[in-house]
């Protein structure tokens, strides 16, 4: 599956005419060996461990260039800094407790219907989405 998806990032950089560099290949390696949801301080660090010569900036770069190509997008939940999810499926879910801070992953699209009807009315193309939902897991609810 990895391979796939690291497959998937490639052909878009091509389609876009981007290279995959070497810097390119970590950190995108990195990204989907984690599973998203770094800090591009954090990612930097990681692709550091494996590919020294890869330099900090070099991974900003990156990810301006994955978010631009709607590969990675930057999420906030309040941390003060941006963390990176993969996009690359075109769609990408939480649900965010406000008690814990707890962020709860799922891959059910349950907005499929809502993309199609807001595609429609303004005449747009959808090609992903991002959907976070904000409230308080059973845990917090029992407290």
């Amino acid at each position: 599956m990895t391979n796939e998806r690291h497959n998937f990032f490639a052909e878009r950089l091509h389609q876009h005419g981007y290279r995959l560099t070497p810097a390119r290949q970590a950190v995108i390696a990195t990204l989907l060996s984690t599973g998203g949801h770094l800090s591009a301080d954090t990612l930097a660090e990681a692709v550091h461990e494996t590919a020294p010569q890869v330099g900090r900036m070099t991974v900003y770069r990156t990810l301006d260039l994955l978010s631009e190509l709607g590969l990675v997008r930057p999420v906030y939940q309040g941390t003060g800094a941006a963390h990176y999810v993969l996009i690359d499926s075109g769609h990408h879910h939480h649900l965010v407790c406000a008690g814990c801070d707890t962020v709860i992953e799922f891959d059910e699209c349950v907005v499929a219907e809502i993309e199609r009807v807001v595609a429609e009315r303004f005449e747009f193309e959808v090609w992903g989405h991002l959907v976070e939902f904000y409230g308080r897991c059973a845990n917090c609810r029992d407290s």
